[in-house]
């Protein structure tokens, strides 16, 4: 029947059910301050990074060019049918023994065919030992080659 222990067990029932039912507070890591300080300072590096991007644009073009945009400016290109040792191993990426290998080679080929022009264009650098296509598009900026004769055409009998 109705006794007034089952009563308060029913309330007791009825309260936990109730406090399960409200969301309770969650504990945050940070106070609220913190987060606000937190929020304030990313922010002030967010709006720093968008200003320093819209300061300084720089567009990089893809693929990169095959020259250097001033290589055409370089007042002291080398010829490496005429340059000394010396003069060749101031190229990057090649030093005295490279440059000297160069040297010998050209001699070489003059002795053999008697041509003044061993190098007439870059691709007959491939030739020495040891000089590869990465090292011969490094030195292309800083070497030049002379032109070709200029051949007319021919001049018709009258």
């Amino acid at each position: 029947m109705f006794s007034p222990d089952s009563t308060q067990n029913e309330v007791k029932r009825v309260e936990l059910k109730n406090e399960a039912a409200e969301p309770r507070e969650r504990a945050f890591l940070w106070t609220f301050s913190q987060r606000m300080v937190i929020l304030v300072l990313l922010s002030a590096l967010l709006v720093a990074a968008v200003v320093r991007l819209l300061l300084n644009p720089t567009y990089i073009s893809n693929p990169q060019p095959d020259y250097p945009g001033r290589a055409g400016e370089l007042q002291d290109r080398i010829d490496p049918n005429t340059a000394d040792w010396e003069t060749l191993t101031a190229l990057p990426t090649l030093g005295p023994k490279r440059a000297q290998q160069i040297i010998e080679y050209r001699e070489q080929v003059r002795a053999r065919d008697g041509h003044d022009i061993v190098f007439a264009k870059m691709e007959d650098l491939l030739r020495v030992k040891g000089i590869g296509v990465a090292m011969m598009n490094q030195m292309s900026p800083f070497l030049i080659f002379p032109a070709p004769p200029a051949t007319g055409p021919a001049e018709l009998p009258r």
